[in-house]
């Protein structure tokens, strides 16, 4: 059965809301990336440029496959080694992948996640969803529901619970070259 508070999560993206949750290091903001309005009004609250792109999460690679150009096997298996977990990957977007997606880039920010709340909440949703740090940009990220709250109220709903144990926001690499980008 899945929780009330994840059905509730799940709801809130349906509806074109952005919601906040838990991630691997802190907490992530996110909506449905096939909703361009949803988008625009994560960036207007995080105040984050477009042309940047964002990063999507799922719950597993099967719910990746819609935004990215099928990896070939070499790909797939430095992917393999790193998901689930706290590595977002860089790989070429399908030319259906929305530009409010990918930004000014022809690649798009993808990663599996190892967070047991949130994989049941792109579960439940049935698709990946648009994770961004839930901070304005520049400033420190949140790490607990009160600091989500405090800092950006115009969240529509949290999925309160802990973010893992780890220090940094996800390591960002380029399939292509290996090269780390953060």
């Amino acid at each position: 059965m899945i929780p009330w508070t994840i059905r509730q999560a799940v709801h809130t993206l349906r509806r074109g809301g952005v919601i906040a949750y838990p991630t691997e290091a802190v907490y992530g903001l996110g909506c449905d990336p096939w909703d361009e309005q949803a988008v625009m009004r994560l960036l207007a609250i995080k105040q984050r440029a477009w042309h940047k792109g964002l990063i999507l999460i799922a719950s597993d690679f099967n719910q990746l496959t819609d935004f990215i150009s099928p990896p070939p096997p070499v790909i797939l298996k430095k992917l393999e080694s790193t998901w689930p977990g706290p590595i977002t990957w860089l790989l070429p977007a399908k030319s259906t992948t929305p530009s409010y997606l990918t930004g000014q880039h022809d690649t798009i920010a993808v990663r599996v996640t190892a967070h047991a709340k949130t994989v049941a909440l792109c579960r439940a949703a049935g698709q990946a969803i648009v994770s961004t740090s839930a901070n304005i940009t520049g400033l420190k990220p949140a790490k607990t529901i009160r600091e989500v709250h405090w800092r950006l109220p115009e969240v529509d709903t949290i999925l309160a619970g802990h973010c893992d144990k780890t220090s940094r926001p996800s390591q960002i690499r380029d399939s292509q070259t290996g090269a780390v980008i953060r």
